[in-house]
């Protein structure tokens, strides 16, 4: 026990080499929508506790302080809440808990898919949150890390979601479960991710009865609605997927093996609820690419309807036309005929004739009649 708390306090001054910098200031909650990660940073530890017994028997604000009671007491295990840690951070708790430089390579580089892996005596977690926000009508989705051993969880987080504090809350009020240890932890992590799904599911379940309502009154902002919230449920679908393999991997890791029966019914009963969401989650794509087709099938019928009333407006007008000409045709013969006669020549024979004028009449009248039927008969009139 001396040797190893020497090794310890060796590790320790290592540490503070190289981070260059005493313990940090208590810890603090990332203010919401924080994003910038070069900006100087308060403590990255949320939260931590040393468990002994399931029930809390400190609670450290800096690394040094969970490293040396975790060695100073062997029958306790530490939960470390980070948020968006910094390399130098990262490293430090790498070397106390024997952490694979993968997977913390992995944690410092975020934008991981949903996983499960096993580093030796670490099992490591990736999970992808979600939450629905009314607001704006939008998912916003969100990324922890998790790894676990014999002795410690701890969990890194990269954005507000998940809340991590009412996990912690729940199972400090029930130290007989918290006392299973680690593995009890791991599991509240997976029962609030899943359970965070199924408002997600319900929000776009909404979203997709308004587009269907809007897709029959001819909207135009439909068609990137429809886009938008494919892409959302694309999104979601990546991450709520792998969450089957995930739990199986879990069932079977020596991590869970001290759980009891009473935990591995509790993973059955968030397994089921992860593949009936995973089964919602394929009909609400499936029920989208519907939505889709339809709204371009009625974009394409209202095109073919403006084309026919396009194509009859057409018609009209050239009907339209071919009356004014045959009308025209009617009225040039009269018109050829009085200005024929209206030329003041004096050699023209039927000025003498005394039937000159009833023939020009009788001329007009003729010609006239039977253009218009034969134009009648054409159906141009």
């Amino acid at each position: 026990m001396a040797e190893q708390s020497r090794s310890t306090e060796r590790l320790l001054r290592t540490l503070r080499r190289r981070t260059g910098a005493a313990a940090p200031g208590p810890a603090e909650e990332p203010a919401a929508g924080t994003a910038d990660t070069t900006a100087p940073r308060s403590n990255p530890i949320v939260d931590a506790g040393i468990y002994v017994a399931g029930k809390r028997i400190a609670t450290p604000t800096s690394f040094d302080e969970a490293f040396r009671l975790l060695a100073a007491h062997p029958d306790a295990f530490a939960w470390i809440g980070l948020y968006r840690p910094r390399h130098a951070e990262m490293e430090a708790v790498a070397a106390e808990f024997h952490l694979s430089p993968l997977a913390v390579e992995d944690t410092l580089t975020a934008h991981q898919r949903p996983k499960f892996e096993r580093y030796e005596d670490t099992l490591f977690l990736v999970l992808r949150a979600a939450r629905y926000i009314d607001r704006s009508e939008t998912v916003d989705f969100g990324e922890v890390h998790a790894f676990v051993g014999d002795r410690f969880v701890i969990t890194v987080r990269h954005s507000e979601t998940p809340d991590l504090t009412r996990i912690r809350r729940e199972l400090e009020s029930t130290p007989s479960v918290l006392a299973k240890g680690p593995s009890v932890v791991l599991l509240g992590l997976l029962d609030v991710i899943v359970d965070d799904y199924l408002p997600v599911v319900l929000g776009i379940e909404n979203d997709i009865d308004e587009i269907e309502t809007q897709v029959f009154t001819g909207s135009s902002r439909v068609s990137k609605r429809i886009y938008q919230l494919s892409r959302e449920v694309i999104d979601f679908q990546r991450a709520v997927r792998p969450i089957k393999q995930i739990i199986d991997g879990v069932r079977g890791d020596r991590v869970f093996a001290s759980a009891g029966e009473r935990r591995r019914q509790e993973l059955r009963d968030i397994e089921d609820h992860a593949i009936a969401l995973i089964e919602r989650v394929d009909v609400l794509r499936e029920t989208l690419k519907g939505t889709l087709d339809l709204h371009i099938s009625l974009q394409a019928q209202r095109q073919n309807e403006e084309v026919s009333h396009m194509t009859a407006a057409s018609l009209k007008q050239a009907e339209d036309s071919r009356r004014i000409a045959a009308w025209a045709g009617v009225l040039f013969v009269p018109s050829l005929v009085t200005g024929t006669y209206g030329m003041n020549f004096a050699h023209i024979p039927e000025l003498t004739w005394a039937w000159g004028y009833p023939f020009a009449v009788v001329l007009m009248l003729l010609t006239g009649v039977g253009m218009y039927t034969v134009f009648k008969l054409k159906g141009w009139l």
